[in-house]
């Protein structure tokens, strides 16, 4: 497609013809007439009123979200989300941030003890000693030439030991990548994680007449409120851990409380049941996603 030509200005995106004396945006598209390459400037300015501001109103969401437990939820499914940030954007935009905080501060180890010296000293042995051990007690790798395998699938310890074999200071390397690599694949993680989570809670509010994506937004807005939680255990110190458990737990039971009534004695009953799926859920998929990281 050629450039409009002041003769015969046209629409740059939909090629509408706009006249001798062309306005400044498009009858038939709507987009502006008059387009020159944005300076930076310009392109943050952009994209801060826009994200920030006009699209979604993020300060005013995340005011509602911190402030009133349930009611941004209440207010979505109510109809009222002109002003506020989708659920979808708001969970994607807070897990982003908490999940690139976690990257740099390199606070996430499910695999320990990859920079032992006696790990390294191993590697110059005939026999390398280079063992995984995820939770639950299970292991697998190599000690001492001789296959190690604990409560882990059979082909999960051979692709192990084989790699172990082939290449020690390799799979050493790999073993070192690892903890980055679960952080970073997490969000695929959550991609399950929370479709599961809201079947929970549809299992629980079962006789409410809430549909699954009502249910979804709960979950949407309760984890964006959790990932910001999320850098406040980061910190790994035992008060603020504290405080941080103490908040979430007194939030959510609030947030339940708004969205879906009943009695308190039912949301604490729920709530322990929701949480001990969840955590389930959650100590199953961090030495899947080890495992993944290794093998894949």
């Amino acid at each position: 497609m050629t450039a409009p030509t002041l003769d015969a200005p046209a629409c740059p995106n939909c090629s509408r013809a706009l006249g001798a004396s062309p306005p400044p945006f498009c009858p038939g598209c709507g987009q502006e007439v008059r387009v020159r390459p944005p300076t930076v400037g310009e392109f943050l300015q952009q994209f801060g009123g826009a994200y920030l501001s006009t699209e979604g109103a993020m300060w005013r969401t995340l005011k509602l979200l911190f402030t009133q437990p349930g009611e941004l939820t209440r207010q979505y499914l109510a109809g009222r989300r002109k002003h506020y940030v989708l659920p979808l954007r708001l969970y994607l935009t807070m897990s982003v941030l908490a999940l690139l905080v976690v990257q740099l501060l390199g606070e996430v180890t499910p695999i320990g003890g990859t920079d032992d010296p006696a790990l390294q000293a191993t590697l110059r042995s005939g026999k390398p000693t280079v063992v995984v051990k995820l939770d639950y007690g299970s292991k697998a790798g190599i000690r001492d030439g001789v296959l190690v395998c604990e409560r882990m699938p059979r082909w999960v310890c051979e692709r192990i030991s084989q790699q172990v074999r082939a290449d020690p200071p390799a799979f050493l390397a790999r073993l070192q990548q690892a903890n980055q690599k679960v952080v970073s694949h997490w969000g695929l993680v959550m991609l399950v994680l929370l479709p599961l989570f809201t079947l929970g809670l549809r299992v629980l509010h079962a006789g409410n007449g809430m549909v699954y994506a009502e249910h979804l937004v709960f979950a949407l807005h309760l984890h964006a409120f959790w990932a910001v939680m999320l850098l406040a255990l980061l910190a790994q110190w035992l008060p603020l851990t504290v405080l941080a458990v103490a908040i979430m737990v007194v939030y959510t039971m609030m947030a339940a409380q708004r969205v879906y009534g009943g009695r308190w004695w039912t949301r604490v009953w729920q709530g322990v049941v929701l949480s001990a799926y969840y955590f389930a859920l959650l100590k199953a998929a961090v030495p899947v996603s080890v495992l993944a990281s290794l093998i894949l």
